[in-house]
């Protein structure tokens, strides 16, 4: 019979053979304690006392619990997290289907404009819908005369919170339509059945997977999202996210505001648990060869050019909203007088400079250290057998499913006093950012591991090099690709992080996603919409320098890592 115990300490005397291995893992294991695990179970404690320090109770629970506002905050959350996962699922859906599948013209096109959503802040499109149809919004005031249009709330929020995460949907679905081999749609296509029972029996059935995958991610990400609820919810639709933001920098209400922020967490935690439930019991049915052209004829003329208009429908709306941004950016006064002016980035550039500054210096620093840390736990994840090492892996994923608001929270909780007094300084964030994006470096260096035959390093070690000489020789080296795409999209997200990011930036570290929302707070649209130009330019910027890197190191295949 199998003992875990004997194997546990056959592992661990494994280790004893490598100290520096032992070392690393050890370090890890305590540094994922102490800036993952901490500051959840510090959210936990607090939510169970009236005050903190103060004795555990169930007070602060049952005052929340019976709060009728709160209790709409949380079901609206719900609503919101359910209806954009289902509302961005389809459009993502559709959106993969006609890319992968038909031979629309502007496919490039669409599918760039498409992405546009991931590099950019999240609150863009909140930003980018109260100019258009606000109070004194282009579309409603200016062309068509509605005054005070009840843009905030429910329905201004979900338009956001689609546009925002429904791109998240298309690139994980176009990637399972793209597996699928299109030899199983001409075979049913030649054994008489028509193109919709082609579609309903075989295709649709083999992406289920991935839209239920993608489902859930979309709930997660949602039910996470700040940015967008703070500018667009309103007190009419209170969300659970804003409502812990204001209990503890509004009210000062640390217990109470850690209390909604558990609330939060269980849905997400839940939804987390059954993506991954989901994947480890369904495969992709894939079939090994490239699709051919005679893929296409399992999509008739009519249905192609009624897919052409959906995207075509999808882009400009998009296009929309980042030309609402730009003019924005521009106009002397939104909706007052739209001269074209250059002083909102003087504004940015002048006053606001520190805040560009701190971004960069701050996402400089952290992506790189949360990119490498990545790249070595899953070294260990996919190579290495030690105790601990499931428990590993899931505290080192756990950041993804928690909401930035938790975490906030959480390091707030923390790190407020000695010996850890870290509260206002640039360690806070950076360690925020690191173990908050761990997971994409992880996710990119599994996935390049997984496809390296494990031979190749069991023969180094075989002629006599330790693990440290064949990690830096053998492994490393086959990990850059996987490395940089991951470094990217960390990149991306630490520029653009709003949900924990809020509640840890100072008088002496500020970021811009932090400066823009205080703009938007404040009724400056111009300013705001400057800051985001200035962010998205500053990430393309990045995005344009790595991948010259790539191809300069890799040529044509180095281009290729960075495609999204």
């Amino acid at each position: 019979m199998h003992n875990p115990l004997k194997k546990s300490w056959r592992e661990l005397k494994s280790l004893s053979g490598d100290p520096l291995l032992f070392i690393i893992i050890a370090l890890i294991f305590i540094s994922l304690i102490l800036f993952i695990i901490y500051p959840l179970v510090k959210v936990i404690i607090v939510s169970f006392q009236s005050s903190p320090g103060g004795p555990l109770t169930l007070s602060v629970f049952k005052e929340v619990f019976t709060s009728r506002y709160l209790g709409r905050a949380f079901w609206n959350s719900i609503l919101m997290g359910g209806l954009t996962a289902l509302a961005g699922s389809v459009l993502g859906f559709l959106f993969a289907y006609t890319i992968a599948r038909t031979d629309i013209p502007f496919k490039k096109i669409f599918h760039i404009i498409a992405i546009i959503p991931v590099v950019s802040p999240p609150f863009i499109g909140a930003m980018a819908i109260i100019m258009l149809f606000g109070n004194n919004g282009l579309v409603t005031y200016s062309l068509l005369g509605i005054k005070n249009y009840p843009i905030y709330g429910f329905q201004g929020l979900l338009i956001a919170q689609v546009i925002t995460f429904f791109p998240v949907a298309y690139i994980t679905l176009r990637g399972v339509i793209e597996s699928i081999s299109p030899t199983l749609e001409d075979a049913a296509l030649d054994l008489g059945g028509s193109r919709w029972k082609v579609f309903r029996k075989v295709t649709f059935p083999l992406t289920v997977p991935g839209i239920a995958s993608a489902m859930l991610v979309l709930f997660i990400e949602t039910m996470a999202d700040f940015g967008n609820p703070l500018i667009l919810a309103g007190s009419q639709f209170p969300i659970l996210s804003v409502q812990a933001y204001m209990e503890i920098t509004g009210m000062y209400n640390l217990p109470k505001g850690s209390a909604i922020a558990l609330l939060l967490l269980a849905p997400s935690i839940t939804a987390y648990f059954l993506q991954k439930y989901w994947i480890s019991r369904k495969q992709y049915v894939t079939i090994t060869g490239k699709p051919t052209n005679s893929a296409l004829k399992s999509v008739s003329p009519l249905a192609k050019w009624m897919l052409f208009g959906f995207c075509l429908l999808i882009t400009a709306f998009i296009l929309l909203i980042y030309v609402t941004i730009v003019w924005g950016a521009f106009a002397k006064v939104w909706g007052f007088d739209n001269t074209p002016t250059v002083e909102h980035f003087k504004y940015a550039f002048g006053v606001g400079f520190r805040a560009v500054k701190d971004t960069l210096i701050i996402a400089g620093l952290s992506t790189p250290v949360a990119g490498v840390l990545g790249m070595v736990i899953a070294f260990l994840v996919v190579r290495k057998h030690f105790p601990g090492k499931k428990l590993m892996e899931f505290t080192s994923m756990l950041s993804f499913a928690v909401p930035g608001t938790v975490i906030g929270i959480g390091y707030i909780l923390a790190f407020n006093q000695r010996p850890l007094l870290l509260t206002g300084t640039l360690a806070i964030l950076l360690l925020n950012f690191v173990y908050r994006y761990i997971p994409v470096g992880i996710q990119s260096g599994v996935a390049i591991l997984q496809q390296v035959d494990p031979s190749i390093e069991e023969a180094a070690i075989d002629l006599g090099a330790d693990s440290r000489k064949t990690f830096l020789k053998i492994t490393l080296p086959l990990m850059v690709p996987a490395f940089f795409s991951g470094l990217i999209f960390s990149f991306v997200r630490a520029m653009t992080a709003i949900s924990a990011a809020i509640f840890l930036v100072s008088s002496r570290w500020n970021l811009m996603t932090v400066q823009i929302m205080s703009q938007v707070d404040s009724g400056r649209l111009g300013a705001a919409a400057a800051f985001s130009l200035i962010l998205v330019a500053l990430i393309l910027t990045a995005m344009f320098i790595i991948r010259t890197v790539l191809v300069l190191l890799y040529g044509k295949a180095g281009g290729k890592m960075l495609q999204i």
